[in-house]
């Protein structure tokens, strides 16, 4: 078991207090946006096993087998293949799609061949992986996931009374789904930026204005519950960005809120954005990000519309379910097996502490309260709040403890096997 130092980045969307409260830490008045926990050689965690601090990357290429165990090498490869952060937002992330497998290789491999440096702003693929993510609320949460019926687009568009918006309406009231998906969102990214700018300046105004309205009266505007709820959301997005098309297109998404303890799996080609909230986030370990709007940095039309998935689903909320035969382990299911995420609640009754599985490698995160760590032939290790710490594969008897009594809460990233 060892002790991880991580590297907290400062992306602009980040909260400048929600890290450093969890960790019981100043805020340094710049943002504090992710907190990364693994092997990803972009910001690897740091260990110290009495030769001095090394990045993980180098401790698991050292000796793959002993670190990850010979099934996981034999499945994923000799590397880490998950990245656990905790994600702070305070302002909207980029709207954005991940590719599937595939799709990142094939993209991966084109860039490469083209010569375009990793580095360069127009870059889409920064490595040959796909990214399914999984993001777990702490606090309230909100975001915005998957396409919205649309109909029900059709109906929130045609609410806002903006003229610009009626041939968008249109579309998706008059073509089958996949369609007008397609053609909507195209036609968004697509228009002249002085048009769009004015576009999104009156829909900016006209949210407003809705958001007012639906605080005062929720059914006055005729729409759906959620849809009424989610005009500040979309209100604030267009302050924030002001002439994107991005705003646009976020109205053709659903807006999820989730509460402590409740998550979001997002699967290739779901095109989503989080909004607000602190989580815990984990992924497969890949930087692959098509972006649709609401940054400044390089939108790849053509690769986005390749591989969005353009039909509408409700956002699948997920809740923790006990693991039968566990010590009171509880998953977050997701259909894919290089990452695993699951919780442990302590309430300070056990004197033994709960076991947890071997075999894999894992991270814990206390994310409440403060945990005790013991293993076989090695010394304990404490996680206060925010705290986290790597265990190799060949680690037995693995338990943990709420200290002091006090209740805690521990996440557990590792693989399926």
């Amino acid at each position: 078991m060892d002790r991880l130092t991580n590297t907290v980045r400062p992306y602009s969307w980040g909260s400048r207090t929600a890290i450093p409260t969890l960790l019981g830490t100043p805020p340094s008045g710049e943002p504090q946006a992710e907190l990364w926990m693994g092997a990803h050689p972009g910001a690897p965690s740091t260990l110290d096993r009495g030769d001095g601090p090394r990045p993980l990357d180098a401790v698991i290429a050292a000796d793959p087998e002993h670190e990850l165990g010979a099934a996981a090498v034999a499945r994923f490869g000799p590397a880490l293949p998950f990245l656990l952060k905790l994600l702070a937002a305070g302002e909207p992330l980029s709207l954005q799609v991940h590719p599937n497998l595939d799709q990142a290789r094939a993209g991966f491999a084109d860039e490469e061949a083209r010569g375009i440096p990793l580095d360069a702003p127009q870059r889409t693929y920064k490595d040959a992986n796909h990214k399914p993510e999984l993001i777990c609320a702490l606090d309230d949460f909100t975001g915005l996931c998957g396409f919205r019926a649309p109909a029900g687009t059709a109906l929130l568009l045609d609410s806002l009374g903006v003229p610009a918006l009626a041939p968008l309406a249109d579309i998706l009231r008059s073509k089958p789904e996949p369609e007008a998906l397609r053609e909507a969102l195209t036609t968004i990214l697509t228009e002249a930026p002085e048009s769009i700018a004015a576009t999104v300046l009156a829909t900016t105004e006209a949210l407003e204005r809705a958001a007012e309205r639906a605080a005062a009266d929720p059914e006055g505007l005729g729409l759906p519950a959620e849809l009424a709820t989610a005009l500040g959301s979309y209100a604030a997005v267009g302050r924030i960005f002001p002439g994107d098309p991005g705003v646009i297109a976020a109205l053709l998404l659903n807006f999820v809120r989730l509460q402590p303890g409740e998550a979001l799996y997002l699967g290739a080609g779901v095109p989503h954005a989080y909004l607000s909230g602190l989580g815990v986030e984990i992924l497969a370990n890949s930087d692959n990000v098509v972006r649709c709007g609401l940054t400044p940095k390089h939108v790849d039309v053509p690769e986005l519309l390749r591989i969005v998935d353009f039909r509408s689903a409700e956002p699948g909320v997920l809740h923790p379910v006990p693991v039968p035969g566990s010590d009171g382990e509880e998953l977050y299911p997701t259909p894919i097996d290089e990452f695993r995420l699951s919780r442990y609640t302590l309430d300070g009754t056990a004197a033994v502490g709960r076991r947890i599985p071997g075999t894999a490698p894992q991270i814990l995160l206390c994310t409440e309260g403060t945990a005790v760590l013991t293993a076989a032939d090695a010394s304990p290790v404490t996680l206060r709040r925010g705290e986290s710490a790597y265990v190799s594969a060949d680690t037995d008897d693995l338990r943990v403890t709420a200290a002091d009594g006090a209740p805690g809460t521990v996440f557990r990233a590792t693989v399926s096997l």
